[in-house]
């Protein structure tokens, strides 16, 4: 859900990165946030449990524009891969301005990107979001192993790219991707504040 500061000028919006574990959720995060200078974004803060963990920080970024005076503020999310963390996955997705679904390329991980896509729309669901209405992305992440190994960009397209929304070849470990993902969803967020700040 999107906050608005009137007196700091500035729009909050919040991105959520969803996925199976293992995905490279926590990898794209942290590729973010070494990347960008200590004075475009806050501290990263992460939430541990036994096999997983939640990432959050905020970013300001440099060049994506002003909304009617306003700069943007984007608060980046993970949420945890295992599915026995389902209900952290609805707290974090809770007010999600857009989503990036970063899916593992690997064959043998194809069941864990459809549950977890299927997951991540009955969350949206009970919250009474449509996906169709929300901006997604996907990321085909670990694009970089061995071709014997993975799907091609095109064939994870065919296998979970339903609604036909822009998807990204990535490498989050060696930073390929990552930034391409996270403009072209905030690029859609803001496309959305604009139009509702129109029509409003």
């Amino acid at each position: 859900m999107v906050v608005v500061s009137y007196s700091g000028k500035e729009i909050n919006a919040k991105l959520v990165y969803y996925g199976a574990g293992l995905s490279g959720k926590t990898t794209n995060l942290e590729a973010i946030y070494e990347a960008v200078p200590d004075s475009s974004r806050g501290k990263m803060v992460s939430m541990k449990t036994q096999s997983d963990r939640t990432l959050f920080f905020d970013l300001l970024p440099l060049d994506l524009g002003e909304i009617m005076g306003f700069r943007t503020r984007f608060l980046l999310y993970t949420v945890p891969g295992q599915v026995f963390y389902n209900a952290t996955r609805k707290l974090v997705l809770q007010g999600a301005d857009g989503v990036v679904f970063v899916a593992d390329s690997q064959a043998r991980r194809f069941d864990d990107n459809l549950e977890s896509l299927q997951n991540l729309q009955d969350n949206l669901l009970t919250q009474g979001v449509d996906i169709r209405q929300l901006p997604v992305v996907l990321q085909y992440n670990k694009q970089d192993l061995p071709r014997d190994l993975i799907l091609t960009h095109e064939e994870m397209d065919d296998a979970l790219n339903f609604r036909a929304v822009q998807s990204y070849a990535g490498d989050a470990l060696h930073g390929t991707g990552v930034f391409e993902t996270l403009r072209g969803i905030s690029e859609q967020v803001l496309k959305r504040l604009a139009a509702g700040a129109v029509a409003g």
